[in-house]
C-alpha cells in the first residue's frame, strides 16, 4: 500500500488540506472543524503557524456558510488549534 492511500488522521477523525485550509472530521457527521492558517513565521527556514482560526461547523448543506458556525476561536499555533478542535468536535459528536 503507499502512503497515498493512508489517510491522515489525529485522534479518530480524517484531516484533509487544501492550501491555508484543513478539515477535521467527515462530512458523513453532523460537524466538522475548520482550521484555517491566518499567518506563519519562519522556523528554522520552515514556515510554522503562528495565527490560526478554529471554527465548529454544521455540515448541513442546505445552511448559509455563516449560519453553519457553531462555535470559532483563534489559537497561537497549530498544535493549541489541534488540541481545541479535538475537544469541540468530540464534545459535538457526542451531544453534550
Amino acid at each position: 500500500m503507499t502512503m497515498e492511500n493512508i489517510p491522515l488522521t489525529y485522534k479518530g477523525h480524517p484531516l484533509r488540506r487544501k492550501d491555508n485550509l484543513i478539515y477535521y472530521g467527515t462530512m458523513a457527521e453532523k460537524y466538522i472543524i475548520m482550521l484555517q492558517i491566518l499567518s506563519t513565521k519562519d522556523q528554522d527556514g520552515l514556515p510554522v503557524a503562528d495565527k490560526v482560526s478554529v471554527q465548529l461547523q454544521l455540515t448541513d448543506p442546505d445552511l448559509k456558510s455563516r449560519d453553519r458556525v457553531v462555535k470559532k476561536s483563534e489559537k497561537d499555533s497549530l498544535y493549541a488549534a489541534m488540541d481545541v478542535a479535538s475537544v469541540w468536535l468530540d464534545r459535538a459528536l457526542s451531544g453534550k
